[in-house]
């Protein structure tokens, strides 16, 4: 009896101990003596035109035609094809190496075992694979994915942080005007908040009785005949007067002219902008009230706010670009100076401050800025492509070319990342080559690979239990 009458037999046989109708049974008997044909048992079952329709048993179309068995051998494959190796002798039966993974994952085992799912362990026989998991790609599989490979070499990263900030007053520029004892206001210059002021330039006249007194006392020393010799004395009346804060050209011009002024002439301690006037001519000023505040604004300073997960990439004397949202396409380089020590438990920031320049004064109090900080090394890193790395989350891994057409998968320690490269501190070494294209396909095929094959196992399995309780279960 011929193979095929054999099998034609058996599935008869089973058809009749089910208690299905003949016209099913002929059915099954057709498409299942269709794929042993050629000796071969289908696997599974797809739809005559080649659509995505699949079934796991015999099968019509709407319009009546059967669907097609698929044996196993005319699976997907993600090989080549190859002539068919004759079937091992029991003098030259392979040899099982390991166990692998169903899934793919990298986890092998000496003895057969489950995986968390249930699924078998593949056995993997000597010639078949090699230790180290690799993966082999025939040549023309290479050409088609388009695999390209990059050597591993040294390169200088250049990592940049951005973040937002705020234009604020260097605290060290800043300068009150206020009297120190009671004074009234005689005359106001034409100066206003926001006008611009240079040192020495006059702001205001003003009358003070102890002022005028201390004058008087100084006067007094530096022209009396019996204490003009006694410097100390001279020296603590005119150390009264810089107590007061008079000016030092006003007690030059009392020197000089060996009057005492009625009234005296304040000027800007240094050039900046008139944040705040309070002088009005005619009021009385108590000791300690302000009535000028000025800001130096020719160096000010950009607070930026970076994000906690960010602040161990800062460091002192890292450089810095800030850009004004006012002025686009301008930079304003400067430097880190500061690291504030605290986190905004609102907004999960860290405060750096840089200084800047600003010449031409168009950086102002409380405008937006951002700033990008380079926070990389001037020291070349061992560094690949950011696309050769295959990121799961948790690990991270590369593709090692090991040459004619086999790959290694290579768990590795990232570092910096920056101009389209990533530095690998652990894993790798200079002048491997490791794969930049098409890394995904090689690694989507090595776990399909390995689940069909869990796949077809576990299939095998189960149709061999169902066989054997059917036949048991005959009279």
């Amino acid at each position: 009896m011929t193979r095929g009458a054999t099998i034609a037999t058996t599935a008869v046989a089973l058809i009749a101990a089910a208690g299905v109708s003949f016209a099913v049974g002929v059915e099954r008997l057709a498409t299942m003596a269709h794929a042993a044909a050629d000796g071969r048992a289908a696997i599974y079952y797809q739809d005559p035109d080649g659509k995505p329709a699949y079934s796991l048993t015999p099968k019509k179309t709407t319009d009546g035609r059967d669907y097609r068995p698929v044996p196993a051998g005319a699976d997907v494959s993600f090989d080549d094809p190859a002539p068919a190796a004759p079937a091992p002798t029991a003098s030259a039966e392979r040899k099982i190496k390991y166990y692998r993974n169903p899934m793919g994952l990298p986890d092998t085992s000496p003895t057969p075992k489950k995986d968390s799912m249930g699924m078998d362990y593949i056995p993997v026989y000597e010639g078949e694979d090699s230790d180290d998991g690799s993966i082999k790609l025939s040549p023309g599989k290479i050409q088609r994915t388009g695999v390209k490979s990059e050597s591993v070499g040294r390169r200088v990263i250049h990592t940049i942080v951005r973040a937002p900030g705020t234009i604020q007053l260097d605290e060290r520029r800043v300068s009150v005007i206020a009297m120190r004892s009671e004074s009234f206001v005689l005359k106001v210059a034409d100066v206003t908040t926001g006008s611009h002021v240079v040192k020495g330039q006059p702001l205001m006249e003003v009358y003070s009785p102890a002022i005028s007194s201390a004058a008087a006392e100084y006067l007094a020393t530096i022209t009396s005949k019996t204490t003009s010799g006694n410097t100390s004395y001279s020296q603590g009346s005119r150390q009264r007067l810089v107590n007061l804060d008079v000016p030092e050209a006003v007690i030059a011009a009392i020197e000089k002219s060996r009057n005492v002024p009625t009234s005296i002439q304040w000027t800007a301690p240094r050039d900046g902008i008139v944040l705040e006037r309070s002088a009005v001519e005619g009021m009385r000023v108590q000791p300690g009230g302000v009535l000028f505040r000025i800001a130096d604004h020719s160096v000010i300073w950009a607070l930026i706010d970076v994000a906690e997960r960010d602040l161990g990439e800062i460091s002192l004397g890292q450089r810095v670009t800030v850009r004004a949202r006012s002025f686009p396409g301008r930079d304003f380089p400067g430097k880190v100076d500061v690291i504030y020590p605290e986190i905004n438990k609102e907004t999960r920031t860290a405060r750096i401050r840089v200084e800047l320049q600003n010449p031409d004064l168009v950086l102002l109090h409380d405008m937006y800025v951002d700033a990008a900080i380079d926070t990389g090394s001037s020291e070349p890193v061992l560094a690949v492509p950011d696309s050769a790395v295959l990121d799961s989350g948790s690990r991270q891994a590369v593709l090692v070319d090991k040459g004619e057409g086999r790959f290694e998968p290579r768990e590795v320690k990232l570092g910096h990342r920056g101009g389209g490269y990533v530095e690998i501190r652990d894993g790798l070494n200079e002048g491997e080559a490791v794969v930049t294209s098409a890394n995904f396909l090689i690694d989507a095929e090595s776990n399909l690979k390995a689940a069909l094959k869990g796949f077809s196992a576990a299939g095998s399995v189960h149709d061999t239990s169902s066989s054997t309780s059917g036949m048991g279960g005959r009279p």
